[in-house]
């Protein structure tokens, strides 16, 4: 029975691969180069330091703010608005104070009328440790997910799915560098569901592949593959878009807190998508898959056979 007598669509995904790659290697390369030269902007969480978010009565301003801080050589300070032109969040570099000198000096310069409505502390040593327990537990992640799908599928199908992880994790990397947008913990945190999600689409096509090779007669991997890309493309597109209108009310709706957070779930889950479709697939048959990879061996084969 043809994709089209079951309104399935029949689109050319695998001989339209190479510019997929063309596409992801361009995002890489961009990725990488922004990396290298502009790096991330590490937030509080992993550089250490002070931050202090103030509330004023009426609009505040921040050029006036940035004044009083460097006259009162207060180096390496970061002000922004959050959340509204009324509320101020300042970033300082580890200071040789406590915490609560420092937001009582801080009162004091900028004035009356000013209130205190969070002081957060990290020290630089305990900042380290972040930035290396972030990058571990990425790096297990991945060495996790690769050997589950090498004992559920095949090796070929892990060495797939870890290319399309690390293309996401970087191109997602690639845009907070490029943009300048700080990275802190709750970005490291949407970065590994980044992880999950992707893995999760790619599991599904996996799956689908697998049973259109051991269903059918053909041997040609490029329509097995195909069809099982197209006959998935309806989930992945729907799980995605309402994926997406969560994301999108978060990121408009859900304040300065997770701002990031949400908008690295966007990119990534957008990402993820294109890489469950073509990065994954177009590496399994890079790797030369074929239907006798599929076939079960010889003892399960009996266990199957003695199945009532």
């Amino acid at each position: 029975m043809s994709l089209k007598s079951l309104n399935i669509p029949n689109i050319d995904f695998v001989n339209r691969r190479h510019l997929a790659m063309i596409f992801s290697a361009v995002l890489l390369i961009a990725s990488i180069v922004s990396l290298s030269v502009q790096g991330l902007k590490l937030g509080i969480d992993f550089t250490g330091g002070t931050l202090i978010e103030v509330g004023y009565q009426q609009t505040a301003d921040l050029e006036e703010i940035r004044g009083k801080l460097n006259a009162a050589n207060y180096q390496g300070t970061n002000v922004q608005y959050f959340g509204s032109d009324t509320e101020v969040l300042i970033q300082l570099e580890p200071q040789q104070v406590s915490s609560a000198k420092l937001s009582s000096s801080i009162i004091h310069m900028l004035g009356e009328g000013v209130d205190i409505r969070r002081v957060e502390f990290v020290g630089p040593k305990v900042g380290e440790e972040l930035t290396n327990d972030g990058g571990l537990a990425m790096l297990y992640a991945l060495i996790g997910i690769l050997i589950y799908v090498a004992f559920r599928f095949e090796y070929r199908f892990a060495l797939g799915s870890i290319a399309a992880l690390v293309h996401d994790v970087i191109v997602v990397l690639g845009v907070f560098s490029a943009l300048q947008i700080e990275f802190d913990l709750t970005v490291l945190a949407a970065i590994l569901a980044v992880i999950g999600y992707s893995l999760n689409d790619t599991i599904v096509v996996f799956d689908r592949i697998r049973e259109n090779f051991l269903s059918t007669r053909k041997v040609d991997p490029k329509p097995i593959i195909n069809d099982a890309l197209n006959q998935t493309l309806s989930r992945t597109i729907m799980t995605s878009l309402t994926t997406l209108l969560v994301l999108l009310a978060l990121f408009y709706l859900g304040g300065e807190v997770i701002h990031s957070f949400a908008g690295a779930l966007l990119i990534g889950v957008v990402i993820g998508t294109y890489s469950s479709i073509y990065v994954a697939s177009s590496m399994i048959l890079a790797l030369g898959i074929s239907k006798a990879d599929m076939l079960p061996s010889e003892k399960e084969s009996k266990e199957i056979d003695a199945r009532p």
